[in-house]
């Protein structure tokens, strides 16, 4: 089929790929371009394997403070060079993932972060739910359903927990940070990483005193008898 420049267009802006890989791309894939991006992603992928071991030390440390100045976040990102730490798409996907953690409050950066430990526990809240929601309704499951249960809650939970592994909320598709971060490799030339983030919450952490309106009452009272 023909493909028109209005395709190889839409193509180059979704992905960041050469006028002629996208035109070659569309063609590849009988002009279906939801196709056409997974197949320059899977390309793109395989130059960003080859910068894999290459040492990332430049980049930015980054902060962004939310609207309302109620959460805040820093974010470290590397790069190769100094030369792509000033340029402009690195800089605004440093500031993009910035907004992400701050709206989706990731708790770690890999998978391979996650301790033991903190399986161990999220495991064991998992089943004391099952456990509980067992008494409720009288009906019981066997062990071994009980693991596959637990097993899938662990998956989502690292999905969700688990920055490079969620959805980006500033991707026009369904792009996880990981995908997003390996397609501008690809196009940069150089291998981008997320190293760390620190993310702050106003009042996170601090027990917030809860007020007894009917206990000063009588304790006023008390004082005044």
């Amino acid at each position: 089929m023909a493909i028109t420049a209005a395709q190889v267009k839409s193509l180059r802006d979704r992905t960041g790929a050469g006028m002629m890989d996208c035109k070659k791309t569309l063609v590849e894939t009988n002009g279906d371009e939801e196709k056409a991006v997974e197949l320059i992603q899977k390309k793109g992928l395989a130059k960003v394997a080859k910068k894999a071991g290459a040492i990332a030390a430049e980049g930015l440390v980054h902060g962004y403070i939310h609207a309302g100045s109620r959460i805040g976040v820093l974010v470290e990102v590397n790069c190769q060079t100094d030369f792509v730490a000033r340029n402009e798409e690195f800089q605004e996907f440093v500031n993009n993932v910035s907004m992400h953690i701050a709206s989706e409050a990731p708790e770690y950066v890999r998978a391979d972060e996650i301790s033991d430990a903190d399986v161990a526990k999220k495991k064991d809240i998992f089943l004391g739910q099952l456990e509980e929601e067992a008494k409720q309704t009288g009906k019981s499951k066997p062990a071994a359903a009980l693991e596959k249960i637990v097993e899938g809650k662990l998956n989502k939970w690292k999905k969700e927990t688990v920055l490079m592994d969620q959805v980006f909320i500033l991707a026009e598709g369904k792009e996880t940070i990981a995908q997003v971060q390996d397609a501008l490799s690809a196009k940069i030339g150089e291998k981008i990483s997320i190293r760390r983030f620190v993310r702050y919450e106003l009042g996170e952490g601090i027990e917030k005193k809860k007020a007894d309106l009917a206990a000063d009452v009588a304790a006023t009272l008390a004082e005044g008898a």
